[in-house]
């Protein structure tokens, strides 16, 4: 498997404009956290419904909603209940709008670019990892279950 990461290249255009793409997305991403930190989804039907959760299957993002809500209230077990792979997809999701966010200040652009060995791998291991996820919180008694 082999990584390579490209010189970082300076990039075009004023700081305002450069900063517009990924404060748009963190201002999106704030305001629906705000929403779900409001209107609580532990309440049934405050968000709608999944359609996979009312046949009695759990998708792998059910209880993703809750699990932001709990975070807001700075409840991280109740938020791991609710939806593990949620919590511990967060810190790298943070991570990587943080490194976005600090690129785009100091004008400079990032490329890494994957092999295509390492591309399937790590799309594999991430399909592997929801899958079983999926599989395991649907399984009769499991504490994975929303």
């Amino acid at each position: 498997m082999s990584v390579t990461v490209a010189p970082l290249a300076v990039t075009d255009g004023d700081r305002r404009e450069r900063l517009r793409a990924p404060l748009l997305t963190i201002g999106a991403l704030g305001a629906a956290t705000l929403a779900l930190h409001l209107r609580d989804p532990h309440h049934h039907g405050s968000w709608g419904e999944c359609p996979l959760a009312a046949v009695g299957l759990y998708c792998p993002f059910c209880g993703g909603l809750r699990a932001v809500n709990d975070l807001t209230d700075g409840h991280v077990l109740a938020a791991a209940s609710s939806n593990l792979l949620v919590v511990l997809a967060m810190p790298f999701a943070i991570a990587g709008l943080l490194v976005w966010t600090l690129d785009r200040w100091r004008g400079v652009r990032r490329t890494v670019r994957l092999s295509p060995r390492t591309q399937q791998a790590v799309t594999w291991s991430l399909a592997v990892v929801v899958v079983a996820f999926a599989a395991l919180r649907n399984v009769p008694g499991s504490w994975l279950a929303p």
